[in-house]
């Protein structure tokens, strides 16, 4: 029972760049809003930052469903794309995050981020973090960047650190681990509510079983960020990556991701829950 999070999102169109002053100057300029409008600001904050697309690619963490359950990936049949394509619908996700950012985003903190992101550097991070993510087979781009670092660990070469302090900063609190053990449990409670699997331990014996992976799951979450970090940075030169993670390390971009971590997390739990039922009508339940 292991699913690893990705932000797996599609390439930025080249038209964004003449919007970007646009969304700047409502982002920055504009700070007494009405409540439809601070949710237009968001709105615009996601489109400058990328997140927007990353909330988008939630939908693909769908396909680690069944092996949670212990089942096949083909398991559900040919209904399992219309239902998941449902459940993540990308309207609902981003009205989910909408609404939890409208009240939790503190606007000193989305007009640095902005700031950052707007920059030339910024927009050309986004991009090719968006690049990347789009690639929906991790296989071989994992493959592409354990070998950057298996070059990079025999060199002795600075960018490796650079990595490893990005990855640092973007999950500074460490919650991601956390994060996902709380997902596998309440899709696992969700799926056995449903019906979908007989679980045959109660809510401490569970946590017990994913408490029990943490050593496991804490190296291969660190392996991957590593490698992705390696495969999507890999024409940046060391001034633009070190220019990175000092804006990273910054008490108001922690903040920022420290919030968005939470919100993406939430919404993946809040789906997965969702799909349990769904997946109810779709396959006959098993035990676990």
């Amino acid at each position: 029972m292991s699913m690893i999070s990705r932000l797996s999102v599609p390439l930025r169109p080249r038209g964004l760049h003449f919007v970007l002053p646009l969304l700047v100057l409502l982002l920055v300029a504009l700070p007494g809003l009405s409540r439809a409008a601070d949710r237009a600001r968001i709105e615009a904050f996601l489109n400058v930052t990328g997140f927007d697309v990353a909330l988008d690619s939630i939908a693909f963490s769908a396909a680690s469903a069944p092996q949670m359950l212990g089942m096949a990936p083909d398991a559900f049949g040919k209904d399992w794309e219309r239902v998941t394509g449902e459940v993540f619908d990308t309207g609902v996700m981003r009205g989910i995050a909408l609404e939890i950012l409208e009240q939790t985003l503190d606007d000193g903190d989305l007009n640095h981020a902005v700031e950052f992101y707007a920059s030339d550097l910024g927009q050309r991070l986004v991009e090719a973090e968006n690049a990347s993510h789009m690639i929906e087979d991790d296989s071989a781009k994992t493959a592409e960047g354990e070998a950057i670092i298996a070059g990079l660990v025999e060199s002795g070469s600075e960018r490796l650190e650079l990595f490893k302090r990005m990855n640092r900063a973007i999950d500074s609190t460490g919650s991601s681990l956390r994060a996902i053990q709380e997902i596998q449990f309440r899709f696992l409670m969700a799926a056995s509510a449903a019906g979908i699997v007989d679980l045959r331990m109660d809510t401490e014996e569970l946590r017990g079983v994913l408490r029990q992976q943490e050593s496991e799951m804490r190296i291969v979450l660190q392996r991957s960020a590593l490698a992705g970090a390696a495969y999507t940075y890999r024409d940046f030169g060391e001034d633009d990556l070190l220019a990175y993670a000092e804006a990273l390390e910054t008490p108001q971009m922690a903040r920022v991701y420290e919030l968005l971590n939470a919100v993406q997390y939430e919404i993946m739990a809040n789906r997965f829950e969702v799909l349990a039922g769904e997946m109810a009508s779709l396959h006959p339940g098993q035990d676990i």
